[in-house]
């Protein structure tokens, strides 16, 4: 009897985590070439959890420095990638987009060259959820749908202030 007793008090002890899972869908990354030195990573993430939350945060070995990115036209017009500091919001519900042309995760300062079938850990940080970490195909072949995106090597490259 007391055995019985201690398991469960034991088990009343654990915390309660009021979140399900953030799942991630379809990823994949490339690099612009062979001997880019910077690559890109794209997917959906949905926010199953049940409350809103934010992606604050992307970490890889793949890269001196992994961030998360988006496209921003300048006055001029000009299409240009910067670093989103403060992180992507995810509503309760929702699927977020990491899309070329958009947002999306950026390797920078590759350590080694992407290569077709290679695998990327990829560790996502949230402002409420635990920590997700993912394993990408690189896939250099891939085009996206019904985008006609070049390679990250014709945009700009700003840290958004």
């Amino acid at each position: 009897m007391k055995r019985q007793f201690f398991l469960a008090a034991a088990l009343c002890a654990l915390p309660t985590f009021a979140f399900s899972d953030m799942v991630v869908s379809d990823p994949y990354a490339r690099s612009s070439g062979p001997s880019a030195s910077s690559g890109a990573a794209f997917m959906q993430i949905t926010n199953d959890t049940g409350q809103d939350d934010v992606i604050i945060g992307v970490s890889a070995d793949i890269a001196a420095k992994v961030e998360l990115h988006t496209h921003i036209a300048d006055g001029d017009g000009v299409m240009r990638m910067v670093h989103v500091e403060e992180g992507f919001p995810i509503a309760a519900g929702e699927t977020i987009f990491l899309e070329r042309g958009g947002k999306h995760v950026m390797f920078m300062g590759l350590n080694t060259p992407m290569e077709n079938g290679d695998e990327i850990e990829v560790t996502f940080t949230f402002e409420n959820a635990s920590p997700l970490t993912v394993l990408i195909p690189v896939d250099q072949d891939r085009m996206p749908e019904g985008h006609s995106m070049g390679g990250h090597s014709s945009m700009g490259h700003e840290h958004k202030n």
